[in-house]
């Protein structure tokens, strides 16, 4: 059996520690420094402690003798923590989207005898492997678009957004300068802009450049790709009335500001649903020639209230990455690309398998 300590009790913590304690293989000891919401979580672990992340000795101290560390922490303390596993010589896996936290932790795997892993989520995460495996089918690659959206399935309100995860997440991928390959050459494009509109299954959707979901991508794909980007899909509108608050009213310099707005006035949902949606584009065999992958995958119900659809992809993700680690089908020691994951093993993972098709959303009754 192998033993994980999992770092971060929220929502996604609470997935990521039932999912793999079910499977009987996995000891999971879980790290926070909220009692209250290591109390949510006790059911799913085999031990609990209250430890502010932050305190890299201590952390370190307490994560000897594990396996592997899984991060589930907001992404400012990645950093921290991804050091703690090294100091504790823990493998280490995490759900950030920081591009500079992900470079801190690549600088860290130089060397190291143990794998770091980040960007193990949907996106960054999921999508790389998805995209990468579709690009590796055509002899020339010309386009890669990558889109994901985590919406909500009943969208309400005039942003058309409820929050269905990070805050902290939401507000730095709105606000942080983006990669790109424009022309075959590395570029940073601005957040919020490049706005497009296209459908899927009649519905219409926006989508415009954010932050992080690219990953690695760019550099791994490097001179042999014209134009790669990704951006996040919302539901028209929203582009407009965020721009208005970050730019306008001028937010984006005062973002705990805006955090402080958006969890008072924008309501938390698990009814959501996620889409992932990748066009790649280039020549085969001499003709110029399209792909796409598609899914959404919406959020389950059931008696115990089932999971949110940003809870199943997010935890499946970090989870089949671990299980695929100790299964010897990664990387033994350094820092690991999420592109590095095979899509088909991904997708024929016991958790990867969340991913292999649309769903539907389920009936309330």
């Amino acid at each position: 059996m192998h033993k994980i300590a999992l770092l971060g009790a929220g929502h996604i913590g609470q997935t990521i520690a039932r999912l793999l304690r079910d499977t009987g293989d996995y000891s999971i000891t879980v790290i926070d420094c909220s009692l209250h919401a290591l109390s949510k979580i006790r059911a799913h672990a085999d031990e609990i402690k209250e430890l502010t992340a932050s305190d890299k000795n201590s952390l370190a101290e307490v994560l000897k003798g594990h396996d592997a560390v899984v991060n589930a922490l907001p992404y400012t303390m990645a950093i921290d923590a991804a050091g703690a596993a090294v100091a504790a010589g823990c493998h280490y896996f995490d759900l950030t989207e920081d591009v500079a936290a992900t470079r801190a932790i690549k600088q860290l795997a130089e060397g190291a005898s143990t794998v770091l892993m980040p960007q193990c989520g949907l996106a960054p995460g999921f999508i790389s492997i998805a995209a990468n495996h579709l690009a590796k089918s055509f002899d020339q690659v010309e386009t890669i678009k990558m889109r994901v959206g985590a919406l909500p399935a009943f969208p309400t309100n005039a942003l058309k957004y409820n929050l269905t995860w990070s805050v902290d997440g939401l507000v730095n991928e709105y606000c942080q300068p983006c990669e790109a390959i424009r022309d075959g050459s590395k570029v940073l494009v601005s957040p919020l802009e490049d706005l497009e509109h296209f459908s899927l299954d009649g519905v219409e959707y926006e989508a415009f450049n954010t932050s992080g979901g690219l990953g690695t991508l760019c550099e791994t794909l490097s001179g042999n790709v014209k134009n790669l980007d990704y951006k996040s899909v919302r539901y028209p509108g929203h582009q407009t009335l965020m721009h208005v608050l970050l730019n306008e009213l001028l937010l984006k310099d005062d973002q705990e500001v805006l955090k402080g707005l958006l969890k008072r006035s924008v309501p938390v949902t698990s009814q959501d649903v996620v889409l992932v949606f990748i066009v790649v584009s280039g020549l085969r065999n001499g003709t110029l020639t399209q792909e796409v992958f598609a899914r959404k995958i919406f959020a389950q119900r059931n008696d115990d209230g089932g999971m949110s659809a940003i809870q199943i992809t997010t935890a499946s993700a970090v989870c089949a990455a671990v299980d695929m680690f100790f299964a010897g089908h990664l990387p033994s020691s350094g820092f690991v690309r999420q592109e590095e994951i095979s899509l088909p093993a991904f997708l024929a993972n016991r958790f990867g398998k969340a991913y292999a098709q649309s769903t539907r959303i389920e009936s309330l009754s």
